[in-house]
């Protein structure tokens, strides 16, 4: 979210990524990558698109395929993101006295298909080994 007030140097932008970093869609002090996207600047906004190349309808996804393409060694990812979730979802407002901390997941709205989507986008970009099979620990008997 932070490199896209910028130009193409800024540090913040994906391609600008050294591998020894840790990377981010946000943290508990900042909206929600739907929510950002909602308020951004209308140059914010139209930065974003084009460096996704997307239409901004599943941004969160896009930040998280952006991050794990990345050279990163570390992408981390907010449940909130991972469910698409907007601002409703956001854990803190700095200087906010009341109201913060107070959004919880609930198991089930981690479905099957997101949980799936998760495992291919982590494989795909090297973020997980895939699970191996019992074939691969079969111990040889036959000698």
């Amino acid at each position: 979210q932070f490199g896209f007030a910028s130009d193409a140097d800024d540090p913040f932008l994906p391609h600008n990524y050294i591998r020894n970093c840790v990377v981010y869609t946000g943290t508990h002090d900042n909206d929600t990558s739907i929510g950002w996207l909602d308020t951004a600047t209308e140059k914010e906004r139209e930065a974003v698109l084009a460096y996704f190349g997307t239409d901004g309808q599943d941004i969160s996804w896009d930040f998280v395929r952006w991050l794990f393409a990345s050279v990163a060694d570390t992408a981390i990812v907010p449940l909130q993101e991972v469910l698409s979730l907007g601002p409703e979802a956001r854990m803190n407002y700095p200087s906010r006295l009341g109201g913060n901390w107070s959004w919880r997941f609930l198991p089930d709205a981690l479905t099957p298909q997101i949980k799936e989507r998760l495992r291919k986008i982590s494989e795909l970009y090297g973020r997980c080994k895939p699970p191996e099979t019992e074939a691969a620990h079969a111990v040889d008997t036959t000698t």
